[in-house]
């Protein structure tokens, strides 16, 4: 085990490491991979619609106001806006946002990983702390891709 101070600073790196990885894993998904909500993107019957993150969360509140990485990688797409005028943009839109969901489970996943190295009480808080992070971008990603799933099906 190393001593606390290079503990601490390994845990910092490797959480840039695993939140950079993962977010560049998902940056290289193609469009094919990301056509169709997954298992775990699916809508589940209690967030109607996307309402759920509005209700509890309320998600429109602070959903602008924290970092948006879309466009890091070269080719990637800002969710800030909608990427493209018209009816193409809303898809679009929605795929980025299963990329980006994607993207911030995978890093939180990889918080047991820190049990290999620390203590288990550090473990613990870098798990809680993964969690903490990472919620409120699946959550604004959940909300946004299922309030424009909702557009569109009132489109169709």
């Amino acid at each position: 085990m190393l001593n606390a101070p290079l503990t601490i600073a390994f845990d910092v790196i490797a959480w840039g490491a695993f939140h950079a990885g993962t977010g560049y894993l998902a940056h290289r998904l193609n469009d094919r991979q990301l056509s169709r909500d997954s298992w775990l993107l699916r809508a589940r019957a209690f967030e109607n619609d996307g309402r759920w993150y509005r209700r509890w969360w309320r998600v429109e509140r602070w959903k602008d106001r924290v970092p948006e990485a879309g466009a890091l990688f070269a080719g990637g797409i800002s969710k800030a806006h909608l990427p493209t005028p018209g009816r193409s943009g809303l898809p679009l839109f929605i795929r980025e946002t299963r990329r980006a969901e994607l993207a911030h489970w995978w890093a939180m996943a990889c918080g047991p990983l820190f049990a290999l190295w620390n203590p288990p009480l550090a473990t613990t808080l870098l798990i809680a702390y993964g969690v903490l992070v990472n919620a409120p971008f699946i959550a604004i990603q959940r909300y946004n891709r299922l309030r424009a799933q909702r557009i569109l099906r009132s489109r169709a």
